[in-house]
């Protein structure tokens, strides 16, 4: 039954070209809105908190503090109005998923960069 479901995933999901990004990186997502008849490109930069699901059904969280107020917002990976995805910085985190960065306020709620390696 899985491979099923796996095999009609595969050929009705569209797969996007996005880069390779993980929990503490920032980054920027740019995606549709329409209003009416009308479309515009919105973008929304944070930092990923955590990346589930597999497949089609693979979801980012995104957190991001807009005048002293956290929002978060959960993308699909395959969800057709985004647009393209930027990688601001590579944050050093030891886990998969970052909830404790939450409760954390000020300078505790910095991440540190990953140091990349170039050949």
């Amino acid at each position: 039954m899985d491979s099923l479901i796996k095999l009609v995933q595969d050929e009705l999901v569209e797969k996007k070209d996005l880069p390779v990004f993980g929990a503490g990186d920032t980054i920027t997502v740019y995606y549709e809105i329409r209003e009416g008849n009308k479309t515009r490109t919105q973008f929304f930069k944070g930092v990923v908190i955590q990346r589930r699901g597999s497949g089609a059904t693979e979801t980012f969280t995104i957190r991001k503090i807009s005048s002293d107020i956290a929002v978060e917002r959960i993308f699909p990976v395959n969800m057709p109005t985004i647009q393209k995805i930027e990688v601001n910085k590579r944050g050093k985190v030891r886990r998969s998923r970052i909830f404790y960065f939450r409760e954390l306020r000020g300078k505790k709620a910095r991440i540190k960069e990953r140091r990349i390696k170039k050949d």
